[in-house]
């Protein structure tokens, strides 16, 4: 098992940044890919950004140019640094980890708790 726990987050007004941190424990040494995730009022949850173990990135076209992942292997943690923050961006920021699958455990996703991102315009 793999325990994520957030921090950051939190009410900016529009132009203003945030930063939200993901603290992994447990067995870490499964876990490939980690990410942020978003889900606003009333919608489904989206992928925001991801990173490999390797430090490949990926970000979601609304937030590119904006938003940076990284990640601390040695920490197990990953950080979502966000710029330039919208309205449209307020929502619940959930991080992310995965366990890939192999020929003796099917894949796993982790999700810590949620953080609320308010963006006042």
């Amino acid at each position: 098992q793999v325990q994520l726990v957030e921090s950051g987050g939190g009410l900016v007004q529009a132009g203003g940044s945030l930063r939200l941190s993901c603290a992994s424990s447990g067995r870490n040494f499964e876990i490939n890919d980690m990410g942020w995730y978003r889900q606003p009022p009333g919608k489904q949850r989206m992928l925001v950004a991801s990173i490999t173990r390797a430090g490949s990135t990926n970000y979601a076209d609304s937030v590119k140019g904006r938003f940076t992942i990284s990640r601390d292997n040695a920490k197990n943690t990953v950080t979502l640094q966000m710029n330039s923050l919208k309205p449209e961006d307020t929502a619940v920021y959930y991080c992310n980890a995965n366990r890939p699958r192999t020929p003796w455990v099917p894949r796993a996703d982790y999700w810590g708790q949620g953080t609320q991102v308010t963006v006042s315009s």
